[in-house]
């Protein structure tokens, strides 16, 4: 008889080592929470400090230097009469807030608009040159006294316009920067409460994390 023999396979087992799960205590997490909001407030305090001392700092500032200038408004009867009823609310008013500044800065643009028919300082660089060109060339070339006056008088009109024009453009130029820093300052009043405000929101965030903390300290123990 012939042996016959079955040879049947056996299946292999592999073992899996399972990766380690890593949890974290509620209470961990509270207190990390808890951490992080404080720093946080702390930030939003410091910040809400410095931006009340910006604010301050500017508003102080743009005061005392628009005050020692003594610059006043017209009162309501001028303004009406040069046609800037918009002005009324400063009149007679001193000059002494960002927003006074700004006024009194229209004020004058009004004024440089009427002295040589809308053109700058600048503008009139050229036009003044060729008037004292044209006086130069008209004594060298013997013209009569009367001509090289008359051609002065121009020369001198249009001189005169641009000294008013610089002064009164680099006025305006001053009062509208005390503007901006007065602008400044008040966004930066208006930051600064925010900042304190969402600095009290984490402070009781925080104070609410700490109770939660410890109720479940207590159940856990």
């Amino acid at each position: 008889m012939t042996a016959i023999t079955t040879h049947q396979s056996i299946p292999r087992t592999t073992t899996t080592t399972a990766a380690p799960v890593i949890a974290l205590k509620r209470r961990t997490i509270d207190s990390v929470l808890i951490g992080l909001g404080a720093v946080v407030s702390v930030v939003l305090f410091a910040a809400g400090g410095l931006l009340t001392w910006g604010a301050n700092f500017s508003n102080d500032y743009v005061h005392d230097e628009l005050a020692s200038q003594n610059i006043a408004f017209p009162p309501a009867a001028a303004l009406q009469e040069e046609g800037r009823t918009d002005l009324l609310k400063f009149a007679g008013a001193t000059v002494d807030t960002g927003t006074e500044a700004e006024g009194y800065a229209s004020f004058i643009n009004g004024h440089l608009e009427g002295t040589a028919d809308g053109q700058t300082f600048a503008d009139l660089g050229g036009v003044e040159r060729a008037a004292k060109g044209a006086v130069e060339e008209a004594t060298a070339n013997g013209a009569s006294v009367t001509e090289v006056a008359a051609l002065q008088a121009k020369a001198d009109v249009i001189t005169g316009q641009r000294d008013s024009l610089f002064r009164g453009e680099t006025l305006r130029g001053l009062l509208l920067s005390a503007f901006a820093w007065s602008t400044i300052g008040r966004i930066a009043g208006i930051a600064a409460t925010l900042a304190f405000i969402a600095a009290g929101v984490m402070v009781l965030l925080v104070a609410f994390g700490i109770r939660h903390h410890h109720k479940v300290v207590v159940n856990q123990s």
